[in-house]
């Protein structure tokens, strides 16, 4: 018999909003909680499993940003979309005081509040992609469109890749629209 998957505040509040989405277990590693480990855990394309990261404008204060796992935040672009002039991390010790989440199990979806949040364009190349459900072990493969809309979010090219083998960061990649595999998972009703 499976395992029953506890609903996330994150999950519940998609229901409430009659959202689609697929809870999708893994099994996380304290030790290693970057995305790759999250993308190989679930056996998913890293491109499609994105994580969200907290920081600070100085003039508009907190601001979310939800990236590919293989990426990076570009601050300059980020500051310029965002109506800034400088962003930076929040510091990991604040976290859990500001989105009510802990790194390895920080959502988009459900923080203390609502704050501007900027996605990377590619994650409208993706069907489905894969962001934390709001804590460690748990994600949920969603509609870009379906979560950019709920979180009231904006598009935008706010993050740098490695070139192949060059070492160096170039703004945006480019995808074949794809979908995702969504195995193993639980459905909201």
């Amino acid at each position: 018999m499976a395992k029953k998957i506890e609903k996330t505040n994150a999950a519940r509040l998609l229901d409430k909003a009659g959202i689609k989405y697929d809870l999708i277990p893994y099994e996380f590693d304290e030790n290693d909680l970057a995305a790759q480990h999250v993308a190989d855990s679930l056996g998913q394309n890293i491109k499609c499993v994105f994580k969200t990261l907290v920081l600070h404008g100085d003039k508009t204060g907190h601001i979310v940003c939800v990236i590919p796992g293989n990426g990076e935040v570009d601050l300059k672009a980020l500051a310029k979309v965002s109506g800034n002039k400088k962003v930076e991390m929040i510091a990991m010790k604040d976290l859990l005081a500001v989105t009510g989440y802990i790194r390895g199990g920080c959502s988009p979806v459900g923080m203390k509040k609502r704050f501007p949040t900027y996605f990377h364009s590619t994650a409208n190349d993706f069907e489905t992609i894969y962001v934390s459900a709001g804590v460690r072990g748990l994600q949920l493969a969603i509609s870009p469109t379906d979560l950019i809309g709920f979180v009231g979010g904006t598009v935008a090219d706010v993050a740098a890749f490695e070139k192949q083998g060059e070492g160096q960061l170039v703004n945006s990649q480019r995808f074949t629209r794809s979908a995702c595999r969504t195995t193993g998972s639980t459905q909201n009703a």
